[in-house]
Formats: C-alpha cells, structure tokens, sequence
C-alpha cells in the first residue's frame, strides 16, 4: 500500500513539474529575462522551481514541500480551466496573467489556512448516554501528538493545561504520542506532563503505529517511553483490561501494526459485562468486532481526520479504515474518532482540525 501511494506522489510530482514549468514561464518577468528563446524560458523556469523547491523543503521538509507544490500545480491547473472558460464565454483574452497570479494568491490563504487549521488546537465535545449503572463520567480525549510536530514538550504541557481547566474525571491517550522525530527531552517532558495533570481517575495510554519507532534513528527504545510513562503514574494498557473507581472499565488494545493481538473476545474475557466499558483502539478499523463485543465506547485516533481534501475519504474507500472523523453508533456500541491533536511530519490541514475531545457520558434515569 505505501509503495503504491509512493509511487502516485512521485508520478504526481513529475507531472506537477512538467506543468508548471510551462506555467512559470507566462508570467511576464520570466518572459522578459528569457527572450525569445523557447529552452531558455524552460530552462530558467524549471530553476525557479528547483530554487523554491529547495527553499521549501530547508523551511518545513521535503515531505511538506511536496504537498505545497502539488496545491500550487492543482491550482494552476483548476484556474487555467476557470480562466480558459471564461474566455470562450467572453470572446476576450486579457493581458493580464490572471491564471497565475490567482493560482499563487489562493494557493497562499489556502496553505496558510491549512496550517493554522493544524498549528492551532480546538476542543472538541460529545454528549453520550448509557443505561448501565455509571452515573456522570467526563472524559478527555488526545491522539496523534506526534510530539516535535507542531509543539515540543513544552507545548504539549500547556495543551494539557487547557484540558485541565475543562476538570475531565479522566484522560486517554489514544496512540502516537511520540514519533521517529521526538527528541528524548521532549519525550520526557511530555511524560511529566501527563504525569502533572490532575485527573482524579488518571491518565490511561494505548500504543499507535508510530509510538514504537520505525527507524534507528529515534533517540530512545520503546522500552524507555514505556518506562518515562509508568514513571509518571500513567496506566499504559498492552492488551489489558482494568477496573476503575468501581464503576467501569478501560481496555486498551495493542495497535494492528503488531502484527498479533487479541481478539475483543479474548480482550474483555472475565470482566462484568454490566459495567460501561471504554476501548482504546488507535486505528479505527475493527468496527465489526467491536460492535459485536460488550464494549460501550471505543476511542481511536490515527486517520488524522482525513488529514487533506481531497484524500480524506481515501480509507474508507477502500476499506482501510472503517471511519474517519467523528462519532457512530453501531449495534450500541459508540465509536469516537478524533483528528488528533497535532501531525505526523504534515503542517497542514484541510477539510479538518487539530482538536481535543471532552467527552460526557451520562446514565439514563
């Protein structure tokens, strides 16, 4: 699958160079240092791509200049359309450059929105009922902290401050805490901030693809964060199920990326079926099991709320995931995907936000 999706981008990216090299080569300024020489025009746009590219790439990272110029090249691409018809209906062609200077303009409000859409933490609220015998259970919910993204550890400490203030019973972490690119010390403070937030019913952490490393390059072994949460009082759940405050149950799942992990069968074997129960699944993609199963309430992360129009609804297209953003309920089971807290490598959002959940559940009666 990721070699597929390698494999798009970079035939995406060839096809966006090629395209706007023709492009940059229309503005005026180009036109006038090249000449009348057709190569040189190419060849003096294609630098003025490379040198942005580059510059780019130095400012974010390549991946996060890739996505910038394949928005640039669909908004050239989308104008030239747009520009094209207006002529015909017109019978006019204007002198001025309008498919370029509209592509780059709308190209900048668009990224920049994307990127305060990501930067910038919203909260996000559900109201949820159950007839078992729970009374009032507020929750906070984060996912997807990716730490070194958007906000180092000191950043995410005062993310946990605002959640704080809205006084959750508890807080889960639904995955991906940290990523290949955390430094050690923001590893750490982040586990001491988790540690630091006054939760009465305490912090509950279930692992995500990204939380164990994917190359050697990581500044610390699993077994470091591993201890850096324990360290810091946080329940960290490996396929493990435990009673709270008398009144229900936490369950967190090993993440699909394991390889093997047990069924919600074996999961939730020998608890009391009349308690609510809460399951944290970083990957949204075992809906029918878990709908089957004695869980209430099943909290994941990791689709990053489709993360960019328009590849949102990719995963469930083709049937990689089961849900994107929001909440369901099936067969009385309620499932809760956020778009997470931060990103992996990404600064831009679309179609989507950087959130917090506050979740409150309510008995009936």
């Amino acid at each position: 699958m990721w070699l597929l999706i390698f494999g798009i981008v970079i035939a995406l990216m060839i096809a966006s160079i090629v395209y706007l090299v023709g492009c940059v080569g229309r503005f005026d300024a180009v036109k006038r240092i090249a000449g009348s020489g057709k190569w040189t025009g190419r060849l003096l746009s294609f630098g003025i791509l490379a040198v942005c590219f580059a510059l780019t790439a130095m400012l974010t990272s390549v991946v996060n200049a890739i996505v910038i110029f394949l928005h640039i090249a669909a908004f050239f691409l989308l104008f030239g359309i747009v520009i094209r018809i207006a002529e015909r209906l017109t019978g006019k062609k204007s002198d001025v450059y309008w498919q370029g200077w509209l592509a780059l303009g709308f190209s900048v409000v668009y990224l920049a929105a994307g990127y305060v859409l990501c930067s910038h933490v919203w909260q996000k609220n559900y109201q949820l009922r159950t007839d078992k015998e729970l009374g009032t259970l507020r929750i906070a919910l984060i996912a997807d902290s990716h730490i070194g993204t958007t906000f180092d550890g000191e950043g995410f400490a005062g993310h946990l401050r605002a959640i704080e203030q809205q006084h959750p019973d508890l807080l889960i972490v639904a995955g991906d805490f940290v990523d290949d690119g955390t430094r050690k010390e923001d590893m750490i403070r982040s586990c001491q901030a988790l540690g630091g937030i006054e939760v009465p019913l305490g912090v509950w952490f279930a692992y995500g693809n990204h939380d164990r490393g994917y190359s050697e390059s990581i500044e610390y072994t699993a077994s470091e964060l591993e201890k850096a949460l324990r360290d810091n009082g946080v329940h960290v759940l490996k396929d493990d199920t435990e009673p709270v405050d008398g009144r229900f149950y936490i369950a967190g799942r090993c993440d699909r990326s394991f390889g093997t992990r047990k069924s919600m069968e074996e999961l939730l074997s020998g608890i009391e079926p009349d308690k609510y129960i809460i399951v944290i699944d970083h990957q949204p993609n075992d809906y029918e099991n878990e709908a089957n199963s004695a869980a209430d309430l099943v909290l994941s992360g990791h689709t990053h709320g489709g993360q960019l129009i328009p590849i949102t609804y990719v995963g469930e297209l083709f049937h990689i995931l089961d849900s994107t953003y929001g909440h369901e309920n099936r067969k009385g089971t309620d499932f809760i995907v956020t778009s997470g807290i931060s990103d992996w490598e990404l600064l831009f959002k679309t179609g989507t936000r950087s959130e917090y959940v506050i979740i409150d559940v309510t008995q009936d009666g």
